[in-house]
């Protein structure tokens, strides 16, 4: 199983819901913090003194609905292509959906196809 980790131009995220493939709610509840925090020091310009107290812009928590999600940029994947891959493996290895997205202009998310596993 390999997952699909190009996105067409258009699409500038990934989203990783926290709902597995056989549409079971993703625990612990706090998944997309602790995903994020350990994400937190890759950011533009690489990390920096405090970075750690913060979340990356190319990897943030978020709700679609209810659902827990993390929005990765796919800048991520051009900067540190190993954190990267640790998050893609993450949302392989636990079974959660993946979708590409991208932000509109008011703010809220364009939904793409699903990212094929």
């Amino acid at each position: 199983m390999r997952l699909n980790t190009m996105a067409p131009p258009s699409s500038q995220q990934v989203l990783i819901q926290g709902v597995t493939q056989d549409g079971k709610t993703f625990r612990p509840s706090d998944w997309a913090e602790r995903l994020c925090g350990v994400m937190s020091p890759f950011r533009p310009g690489g990390a920096v003194p405090g970075s750690h107290l913060s979340y990356s812009e190319w990897c943030l928590p978020s709700n679609l609905g209810d659902v827990k999600c993390v929005v990765v940029h796919r800048d991520l994947r051009d900067a540190e292509p190993m954190a990267w891959d640790f998050v893609m493996n993450f949302a392989r290895d636990n079974a959660l959906l993946l979708s590409e997205v991208c932000w509109l202009a008011d703010g809220s998310m364009g939904q793409g196809p699903a990212i094929k596993t």
